[in-house]
């Protein structure tokens, strides 16, 4: 089965390096705030945060959210970890188009809408990965691998499964803010647009 945006949808398991594949813990990088993101600052901006409000359609009202976090890995997916029997999961095996709007947690708040095709995958051995790698984001410090046994305790009790999320396309707004009444710079706005996750750079124009 192929994903919307051509990738194997199953059976895939990156390769284990950092924990779950993932990239490791990174300092956050730069957010433009004169123009829009580049492709590939998009990219990076998505690679260096952990942290996300994960949203999906339910089948009545709005869409559900949540804020979690999620694994970068080398190859351009985002894993989540969750419980077989929460919502997520049971939504993802029924409708795999996904949002993730990545947070940057700092202030002046910036973020990057990501739609993705997301999959349940039920290796355990991928989800106690991701576990120890979401534990070293979470601290800040990455776990020995003494603590494996422990993440493996953990993700068995709760039945964790993977939701690897495959980006196709990303949609982003410059952080805007006033940070005094008297302050020379105006606070200007300007209309964005959705990319394809893999699109080339293009020289940016100013707003």
């Amino acid at each position: 089965m192929l994903h919307h945006c051509g990738v194997p949808g199953g059976g895939f398991r990156p390769p284990i390096g950092v924990p779950g594949g993932g990239l490791p813990l990174a300092a956050p990088s730069a957010v433009p705030t004169d123009r829009d993101m580049l492709p590939s600052e998009r990219r990076e901006f998505v690679r260096t945060r952990r942290t996300c409000v994960f949203g999906y359609r339910r089948r009545s009202d709005g869409p559900a959210m949540s804020i979690v976090y999620f694994v970068p890995t080398g190859d351009d997916e985002l894993l989540v970890s969750t419980m077989r029997g929460r919502a997520k999961a049971k939504a993802v095996r029924r409708d795999r188009k996904v949002s993730l709007c990545v947070l940057d947690e700092r202030w002046p708040v910036s973020y990057l809408q990501v739609y993705c095709d997301a999959a349940v995958d039920d290796d355990r051995e991928l989800a106690i990965d991701v576990g120890m790698a979401v534990a070293w984001r979470m601290s800040g410090t990455e776990l020995p691998p003494e603590a494996r046994p422990l993440v493996r305790a953990l993700v068995e009790q709760e039945d964790r499964v993977v939701l690897r999320c495959r980006p196709c396309a990303t949609f982003a707004t410059p952080p805007r803010h006033l940070h005094a009444n008297d302050q020379e710079e105006r606070i200007t706005h300007w209309l964005s647009a959705s990319m394809p996750w893999g699109a080339p750079d293009r020289p940016a124009s100013p707003a």
